[in-house]
């Protein structure tokens, strides 16, 4: 069951993030989110905007994601292509799981989807797998965005 984390999932749902952060290094992808991301004070704000969903079998949490609704701020400028569409969007970020659950990125599609038809998501180049997943789950890449910290990003859209 997918459902808004609340603030008493945070201690689960920092453990998540910290089990993805060593997978994260241990297939390849050491600086995406190095030793801190995402900090404390992101997750906190994600739950009380109500922009942090769980996904939780049988009691217990299994995967994280943040789903929000609007326009990205990192997503206005694209270099090396284009956006599919200019029409509202839903963004997907901070994706992690505990290792346990297959499946969970198809299921966090089918329910960012059902909220909206058009999807962004981006990624590291070097998250081999987070690419393969995105592409497995029919978005499109569209060229490369810029975070905060204005590292590249691979951009990712799917439109139902």
């Amino acid at each position: 069951m997918i459902r808004p984390a609340v603030q008493n999932d945070f201690s689960s749902i920092m453990a998540i993030y910290a089990y993805a952060r060593s997978f994260m290094q241990e297939t390849g992808n050491p600086n995406q989110w190095g030793n801190h991301f995402p900090p404390e004070a992101l997750i906190r704000s994600r739950i009380r905007d109500r922009q942090l969903f769980v996904l939780e079998e049988g009691g217990v949490l299994h995967g994280v994601f943040a789903f929000i609704i609007g326009e990205d701020p990192t997503y206005l400028q694209i270099d090396d292509g284009s956006w599919l569409s200019d029409a509202p969007y839903g963004t997907i970020h901070q994706v992690a799981s505990d290792g346990t659950i297959h499946g969970f990125f198809s299921q966090i599609v089918a329910y960012c989807q059902a909220q909206i038809p058009h999807l962004r998501i981006d990624t590291h180049a070097d998250n081999k797998i987070m690419q393969h997943l995105i592409r497995k789950n029919g978005f499109e890449q569209c060229g490369i965005i810029y975070v905060l910290n204005h590292s590249p990003r691979i951009a990712f859209e799917r439109i139902k």
